[in-house]
This record gives structure tokens, sequence and C-alpha cells, in this order.
């Protein structure tokens, strides 16, 4: 069965292969846009991403447009965007679809039922926890904040886990 780091994605700056560098890492995957109103939840990100990543976890964020368009913008605007208004500085994919006959390869596995996590991606800022081992451990939709209790909790104990 295929893990996290079996998909390729390149970074919004142009290196090849982001996903090589989170292996053995707990990741946060997250669908990720410039002008939604969950797009506050960056600076929520970003801090959880300063807090643990000593600790071998990273957030990851991949832009997408597919949601009313509210990741307009190409490589250079939104890199500009997220460092500049929230001093983004975990990882960001290059800007791909998470549905539909388009869906990026990585978002077709996050979402296939053999991962416990079906269905299309239903907003902006919808999360996947990942596991050490490459595997997905929750999904959580677009409203969980960054610092929800539940988030923080099984992000504590896959953290825990060798």
């Amino acid at each position: 069965m295929k893990q996290f780091t079996d998909f390729e994605i390149d970074s919004l700056s142009g290196e090849p292969d982001l996903l090589t560098e989170l292996q053995g890492q707990v990741v946060l995957v997250v669908n990720v846009a410039s002008e939604c109103g969950y797009t506050p939840q960056y600076a929520g990100l970003q801090a959880l991403h300063k807090e643990l990543h000593g600790q071998g976890f990273s957030v990851l964020g991949i832009p997408c447009n597919q949601f009313g368009s509210q990741e307009p913008g190409g490589p250079a605007e939104i890199l500009g965007f997220c460092q500049q208004r929230y001093g983004v500085s975990f990882p960001l994919g290059v800007k791909s679809e998470v549905n539909g006959p388009d869906r990026h390869p990585l978002y077709a596995w996050l979402t296939d039922p053999a991962n416990g996590n079906p269905g299309d991606i239903a907003w902006n800022f919808e999360k996947f926890l990942i596991g050490r081992d490459g595997r997905v451990i929750a999904r959580y939709p677009s409203a969980t904040a960054p610092q929800d209790a539940v988030l923080l909790q099984d992000i504590a104990d896959a953290l825990a886990e060798d």
C-alpha cells in the first residue's frame, strides 16, 4: 500500500519532490487559499509548525484555486502573501487541484476509501494528519482551527509514536 512520501509534489518555489524531506515526520496537509474566510488560519498553522517542528512535525500547505477562485495568484504572489502577511516558513507545494479529474495523485490517495477518509474535499483549509509511518491518521473539516483541542491531541499522540 502506498504511503505519503510515495508521491511527488514540487514546492511552490520550484524545488522538486517536496515530500521526500518530510519522510518520518508527522505532517498536517492543508489545502490553502489566500482569499478565503479561513485564510487567517495561516497564522495558527505557522504557530503550530514553529512550536512543533523541532519534534518532527511539519505543516504542508497545498494552494488550491478550486473553491470560489480564492487562490488566483501565481507562485511568486502566493509565496509573497504567505511570507509577508503570515510569516509562513512551512513548506508550500505547487498549486494543485484536490477534486475532479485533474486531482493531484496525493489528494486521490488522501481521499481514497482505503485510507479511511473518503470523499471530495469540501472547501479550502481541510486538513489531513499523516503519521511518521506515512499513513493517514485523521481528516479535519475546514472549520477546525489549528489550535483545536482534538487536533492538538491527535498531533501529540502521533508525535509520541515511534
